[in-house]
């Protein structure tokens, strides 16, 4: 987030003035008043001071550290920093909610100024808004549509050839070829009308002739077409498996953080339709205008030698067209720009209602989803339509205009015949040359739209390409057998780092021991879990593992050595096989038994008539809730973690089937550095240590006993949690 602006030239006085010679290291604008109309407000601040300006005016000279209290407060429609002074509370600055982020990071900074902490909080380029144009970013993205290199993003594509530009060469020898036979049959159809047609000569053996190497030439075309298309389907093909597999790659390679901010079916759109594109571009488009292009070069050449003026007749509307093609090329781009991103949206609402269909038909939602994909399918049907209309009136108006030349040709050409300038076979053969010109020409009205949709398909696919994940590995990334000693010193972390979810969280879990995370929901639990698989990297603070922070050991060699149960299991559509042996993909068959066993799943996964092989469906929606529990408890015991993470991992489970889970949680945690959240805090009981998660910091730290001692806010839970036990059991009577 920006937090270090340029100040306008009446503030910058006033500033200088005012602060002398102190270093201002923030500065942001404001844009409300006190009475909540627009302004023209800034606030600079350095080490020890807050200078606030409205209007050219100083509204407050504060100095930090006689206030305390900084905070930015959400309110309807807006937002006010304030803070109390002097023990007084005080309203700062008002400002709409486009800055409420921004002042979230200011009250963060005057905070930690006041307590003589280090500021920690950088300024960056302002997320969501383009740095060089200042427009707002689409959703997800860091590429400027507007801003975007075209020409870099073409070179980019042009490299994805690079490994097979052998075969690339060959088509275009083979277009050459093509091109020269071509050129050919109209001088071979010339001879035949004005050497032996027209003269009437009867010369059967050279007409012959002429005939069989027209049928030759034809012969040679039909044989190098139908090579150069099974070599260009073949490039086709491996591109566009090449293309798939870049995207895909990175998306797996992205940080969860960027998944979060996408819909799926977007990034499927990408990975699918968007590669196809431009893999038709490259093996259809593309080489077509190369391929016409030399025969443009060719026939233009034997045009001029045969007779410049005639030549130059059907180059006339040339530069009409052209022109019309520069003036249109910009609507044609947005057009499609439009137009994908209303596949984009359709494709993710029947991604989205596909996944939940068992919810749609749980409540009776059908029609409801069904309107809802007929509103985003007419939307797309609707601009589809518009682009469509809109290029089938471009095109046959730009072909007539390409096509006059054609007409001046005929007439004039026909002039000459009949004055004898001309013989009937050069006007016929230059005819044919023309008619084979305008093919090139013709194109040109295809080519904007081939472009556009190649470069607006190009541009979707290296928005995911050129994306760094927020979660990397340092250049020194060590891998590291882990013994188990988790420590979290001083963290601090949010998903929106302006708004923590975590605040200053200390603590030190040996190896082997068994932790307890407590709090009501939204507290913060799965978030500290996340960390520590390090799906997202601390604001503030360190996370140690045996001493090392887990930012410098190899993000692989840690998951790796992690074992993961959540409550949401999820099975791959596969075998019960394949689904635990994913954890550990060269397991045995043996060692895929024994942590079945170990889950207590081997029972009931050999009563199925296929055993181990038997097929779970999409999600496993063939087995029961607490089948797909212990498949997924097997998956973590074969993994063999040294860290293990259980997110509410018999939540699903029956009290008969819990009790089984259970006992084979024991066995599994022993020796193991576990985390453990479960709804029911009586699973808890066996934990070394449990610990109470309170809006964001560590709020009671102790055993289930000495806990309830203390009587804070953990025997509170569990007090409430017994008597919604005995209302339960009420009403079950």
């Amino acid at each position: 987030m920006k937090l270090l602006f340029d100040l306008p030239e009446r503030e910058s006085k006033i500033a200088a003035e005012r602060l002398k010679q102190d270093r201002i290291i923030y500065c942001t604008p404001f844009d409300l008043n006190s009475e909540g109309k627009l302004t023209d407000g800034w606030v600079a601040i350095t080490a020890t001071r807050a200078l606030f300006m409205e209007n050219g005016s100083v509204t407050h000279d504060i100095n930090i550290r006689e206030g305390t209290d900084y905070k930015s407060v959400s309110m309807v429609g807006n937002g006010i920093l304030e803070a109390k002074i002097n023990g007084e509370f005080m309203i700062l600055a008002r400002y709409t909610m486009k800055h409420v982020p921004r002042y979230a990071y200011i009250a963060r900074i005057l905070s930690d100024l006041s307590r003589d902490l280090p500021v920690t909080v950088k300024s960056t380029s302002d997320e969501g808004v383009c740095p060089n144009c200042n427009r707002i970013l689409p959703q997800g993205t860091r590429v400027c549509p507007s801003c975007i290199n075209k020409a870099a993003v073409a070179r980019k594509l042009l490299s994805f050839i690079k490994p097979y530009r052998l075969v690339f060469v060959a088509a275009i020898l083979m277009f050459w070829l093509i091109t020269g036979l071509q050129m050919l049959v109209p001088y071979l159809n010339r001879i035949m009308i004005d050497d032996y047609l027209m003269p009437m000569k009867k010369d059967l053996k050279g007409f012959l002739l002429i005939i069989a190497l027209i049928t030759l030439c034809q012969l040679l075309i039909t044989a190098l077409v139908i090579i150069r298309g099974r070599l260009m389907t073949s490039l086709g093909g491996k591109l566009s498996m090449d293309l798939r597999a870049t995207v895909y790659t990175k998306i797996q390679l992205l940080s969860l953080n960027f998944h979060n901010k996408r819909k799926t079916g977007d990034l499927m759109s990408r990975v699918t339709g968007d590669t196809d594109r431009i893999k038709n571009f490259f093996q259809n488009q593309m080489i077509s205008t190369i391929n016409y292009l030399f025969i443009f070069v060719g026939t233009c050449t034997l045009l001029f030698m045969s007779n410049w003026r005639l030549a130059l007749l059907i180059l006339v509307p040339i530069p009409v067209v052209a022109t019309l093609h520069r003036l249109i090329w910009k609507k044609i781009r947005l057009m499609y720009h439009g137009q994908w991103k209303a596949w984009d949206k359709a494709y993710s609402v029947l991604q989205d209602i596909l996944s939940g269909i068992r919810v749609v038909k749980s409540f009776g939602q059908e029609e409801k989803e069904i309107a809802r994909f007929k509103n985003a399918s007419r939307a797309l049907a609707d601009i589809t339509k518009r682009n469509e209309k809109a290029w089938n009136t471009l095109f046959p108006a730009l072909n007539f205009l390409m096509g006059a030349g054609q007409y001046l040709v005929m007439f004039y050409g026909s002039r000459l015949v009949l004055g004898r300038y001309m013989q009937l076979g050069e006007l016929v053969q230059f005819v044919s040359y023309t008619q084979m010109l305008y093919g090139p020409l013709n194109l040109l009205t295809f080519i904007p739209r081939w472009f556009a949709e190649a470069m607006t398909s190009a541009e979707r696919i290296f928005e995911i390409i050129d994306e760094e994940p927020d979660v990397r590995d340092h250049k020194n990334a060590v891998r590291h057998k882990i013994k188990g000693h988790v420590e979290f010193r001083n963290v601090t972390f949010g998903y929106q780092s302006h708004e923590p979810v975590l605040r200053d969280v200390n603590l030190d879990v040996k190896p082997g021991e068994m932790i307890g995370l407590v709090g009501h929901s939204g507290a913060g639990k799965s978030t500290l879990i996340n960390l520590i698989m390090r799906l997202y990297d601390v604001d503030e603070g360190q996370i140690l593992i045996d001493g090392i922070d887990i930012r410098d050991i190899a993000q692989q060699d840690l998951r790796s050595q992690i074992g993961v149960v959540l409550q949401e299991t999820f099975l791959f559509s596969g075998t019960i096989l394949e689904n635990i042996r994913y954890s550990k993909p060269d397991a045995t068959l043996e060692e895929v038994i024994v942590a079945a066993k170990i889950a207590n799943a081997h029972d009931f996964i050999i009563k199925f008539p296929d055993g181990y092989d038997t097929k779970v469906g999409e999600n496993g929606h063939t087995l029961s809730g607490g089948e797909r529990q212990r498949i997924a408890i097997a998956r973590a015991i074969l993994h063999n973690p040294r860290i293990l993470i259980l997110d509410e991992a018999t939540a699903s489970l029956d009290t008969e089937v819990e009790q089984q889970i259970q006992e084979a949680l024991g066995r599994l945690t022993k020796n193991r550095t576990t985390f453990a959240i479960a709804h029911r805090l009586s699973t808890l009981k066996n934990a070394d240590r449990l610990v109470v998660i309170e809006k964001g910091k560590i709020a009671e730290v102790g055993s289930h006993d000495e806990l309830l001692r203390k009587k804070g806010i953990y025997y509170r839970l569990v007090m409430a949690q017994r008597q919604m036990t005995k209302l339960k059991e009420a009403e079950g009577l």
